[in-house]
Parts: C-alpha cells; structure tokens; sequence
C-alpha cells in the first residue's frame, strides 16, 4: 500500500525564511526520484532548485509559480511504495508524458479516465488506436492539464492516485501541535509568555509565522500604541505598480529592519590613497593574478576589526548581550542585473591579499550569473560596501542587519592635497563608517575609522599584522 509523504519547503540557509516559486520542475503525477529538483525559488538573493527526499509518485504540488512560501510550509506530496516502483516501470515512448496537472494549494489529489475532447469529437477513438488513454488529476475543476500517457503508467498512476486522496486529506486535515514555522518562532513565545494557540497565523494555512509573534508582543506591550492600519496609496493614471517581492521586498524588509531595531551613526575620513595604489600597481606588476584595490581594502578591514572586535559582533535583543564573534566573514556589495547582492567571503581574516581577490572574483561572477547558494549570501560579521564604482565620492551606508558595522569606499580620484607641507595633487578617497552605536561609542568608531585610514595612507603597517 503507498505512503503518501508530505515534503515542505525546507531551511534554505540562515536568515532566510520564505522563498517564491519561480517554476516548477515536476507535475502531478510524474515519477520523481530520491534528491530529484521538483522546483526552482528564489530566495532573498538566489535562485535555488529544491530536491526531494523522497522517490514515487507526485500526487500534489502547493503553491503557483510566483507565489511566495514560508520556510515549512507543504511544497508537494509524494506516494511512496510498490505502486510507485510500477509506475516508473515502464518507461513511456517518445509520444507520451507524465499524467500531469497542478493540484490546488488546499486540495488533494484524485485520478479518474476523462475523454478531455469536445463531445461528438473522435479523441476517444484516436486514444484507442494510438494505445494511449487520457488521464487528469484534480478536484472538480482544479484539473489542469491532460496528457496522453501509455495504459501500464496510466493504471498505476490511478492506483496510485486512488490511495493517496484519502491519505493527503489526512495530512492536511490531522491534528497536531500548533503550525509553526521554525523552533525560534516557539522560543520567541516562549521567553515572552505568549500562548501560540491564542494566534492566528498569517501564513498557509494558518501557519503561525515570526512576525504573527513579534505582532502580538508588541500588542501585549503596548496597546495603546498599536500600529494604524496601513492606508491604500492612490495609483493616478498611467502609474506602475511594481510588488515587493522576491529579492527586491527581501532587500526592502531587511534594510526597513536595519533602521527600525538599530541606532545607528555615521562618521567618514579623506584619506591618501596614492601609496596604496602605488602598491598594488607593484603587486601587478610582479605578475600572478591580479590584484584588486577591494582585496587590499578588506585585508585592511580585517586588521583593524582585530584591534577593534567590537564592530565585528551582532546584538542579541531577547538576551540583551552582545555577541562579538571568532572570526570575520566579510560581505561585500556586488551590482547585478537582478539588484544588490551582498556575497560572503567566509574566514576573511585567515586569507591573504592574493586569496582574497581569488574569492572576490570568483564570487562577482557567480552573482552575475546568478548561481550564488543561499551559503554564500548569509552569515556576514561585517561589511564592505565600494560605492566609488558608481563615481561617487561619499555615502552614509545602511549597516546589513544583524551585523554592526559597515564600511563605504568612495572613488580614489586625484585632488589637491597638503602632503609633506606643500599642495599637491594626490589620490584621494572618503571612507565612511556606519556603526550599531549600542556595540561601542563614537571613540571606539573613530579608532577604527583612523586606522584604516592610515594604512590606506601608509600601506607599510599592515606588515605588522602578516
């Protein structure tokens, strides 16, 4: 007898937690093997496809494509057993498919022979003579698609389908414990005495998500002070609306957090760059990979967040302490076609100038293709951001929550310049810190901000920390 398993979108890399469907990659009633990609999301920054862990026969899928699914919400059911090892069996010709369509994101799966042509049509009859028949999964007039599959994978398909009705409306309809997203949504009600079955969720089902908590200890806190509800903009003719979704709301939501939950301040310096150009054009010209002014920059940052390890920590609200972490895992700022992405070089503090700008490289590109993992987007301690590439000289960055610091390069261009008692034309550059002013207080910030930019002005120091 098939077991119908329920397969749910799982965690796709830390911090994130909802993903949007972008395109299916398997329909109701294709024979899908163990690890196979059954759908293709896309995630904060990332297109990712999503296998399953179970083999047998699809017999409904959760979501259209462009819908956004929270982290442990149903993403389809397989039946799993001796009637889905007879329905991969036999494998169908070149003029057959799958039995295929899409079921609906609150229904089960069901199977019956229809006759999808018109009446008075010939379709049955071809279907005879071709040893095809017809076959269409849905409820009522949820069936979608049909297609022509061979008698042997038809009858096993409606076997299938027959046991796994029944079996998918017990795993949608069972009670159990409250639908919650993940342990840290429990954990967040836990330590603020919040009953979880007192709330009602806004996700898929009901689905009890972070922010239903957050809402509601917020309610608790202060009702007084509740949020208006929000109010509907007007759109004048020939306006666009464009959703917030997919990466640009993840971009959206974490950058509105990042202001909202951190109190932030913003100092900057001009510095003299024209020694550490002059370096690397020595370094290049020595021969071996080239080397970028962004690897010389972050081996610069990583030496001063070792004098200063309170810019390379996070503040944990719920316990109030902050957490200054082992090492430094560097983001950087990287312009796509698709929007901002911030890829992560991890262990930036053990690598060197000429590792670092392997892995600069290496990790540009594979934005601009667009096959960065949901690894190499998240776990940043602190960020580097090179705003000059856009000829401006200076900004006030939005530090990248949860992190504590961000650092801002403008462009290194020529200006006139007091060196050594006379004016003279040196390359100049404006660095700008954006700090957590809860990590440490402006004196700390100006310490690191002064460093930095000495060893832009005298690349020599950092000979002290190799």
């Amino acid at each position: 007898m098939p077991k119908v398993l329920e397969f749910k979108l799982p965690d796709l890399g830390e911090g994130l937690t909802e993903a949007e469907i972008v395109r299916w990659l398997v329909e109701v009633g294709d024979v899908v093997a163990v690890d196979q990609p059954v759908v293709e999301v896309e995630t904060a920054k990332a297109m990712v496809e999503v296998p399953c862990p179970y083999g047998g026969v699809v017999t409904a899928r959760f979501g259209e494509e462009g819908t956004e699914l929270p982290v442990g919400s149903p993403l389809l059911t397989v039946a799993v057993g001796s009637a889905g090892a007879s329905a991969s069996g036999p494998a169908p010709g070149p003029d057959s498919g799958s039995a295929s369509a899409q079921a609906s994101a609150s229904g089960s799966a069901s199977a019956s022979v229809v006759d999808a042509a018109p009446a008075g049509s010939s379709a049955s009859g071809e279907a005879e003579s071709s040893g095809n028949v017809l076959v269409g999964y849905g409820t009522g007039a949820a069936v979608a698609r049909r297609r022509r599959i061979r008698p042997d994978a038809a009858r096993a398909a409606v076997a299938l389908a027959e046991v796994a009705a029944p079996a998918v409306a017990e795993v949608a309809g069972q009670d159990g414990p409250v639908p919650v997203i993940s342990p840290l949504v429990r954990r967040l009600a836990r330590e603020n005495s919040l009953d979880l079955r007192a709330l009602r969720g806004s996700g898929p089902d009901g689905l009890i998500l972070r922010a239903d908590v957050e809402g509601a200890i917020r309610g608790a806190r202060a009702p007084e002070r509740a949020a208006p509800a929000p109010v509907a903009v007007a759109t004048p003719v020939g306006a666009e609306r464009v959703p917030l979704r997919g990466m640009r709301g993840a971009v959206a939501d974490k950058l509105s957090r990042s202001r909202s939950e951190i109190p932030d301040a913003t100092c900057w310096v001009d510095a003299d760059a024209t020694e550490l150009m002059a370096a690397r054009a020595a370094m290049n010209q020595a021969g071996g990979p080239p080397v970028s002014v962004l690897a010389l920059l972050a081996r610069i940052c990583t030496a001063a967040l070792a004098r200063f390890p309170e810019l390379n920590s996070t503040v944990d609200t719920a316990s109030r302490e902050i957490v200054r972490l082992p090492g430094v895992h560097l983001g950087f700022a990287a312009q796509t076609e698709r929007g901002l992405m911030v890829p992560v070089v991890k262990d930036a503090h053990a690598r060197s100038v000429d590792g670092l700008s392997a892995e600069f490289a290496r990790l540009t590109d594979a934005a601009r293709q667009g096959s960065l993992t949901p690894a190499e987007l998240t776990g940043g301690t602190f960020t580097l951001n090179n705003y000059g590439v856009f000829g401006v000289d200076g900004s006030t960055p939005i530090i990248n929550h949860p992190e504590a610091a961000m650092l801002g390069v403008g462009r290194i261009v020529p200006k006139p310049w007091v060196h050594e008692g006379e004016l003279a034309v040196r390359k100049v550059v404006q660095l700008s810190l954006t700090f957590d002013h809860r990590v440490c207080d402006g004196g700390t910030a100006g310490g690191f901000l002064r460093y930095v930019a000495d060893c832009v002005e005298h690349p020599a120091l950092l000979l002290r920390t190799l």
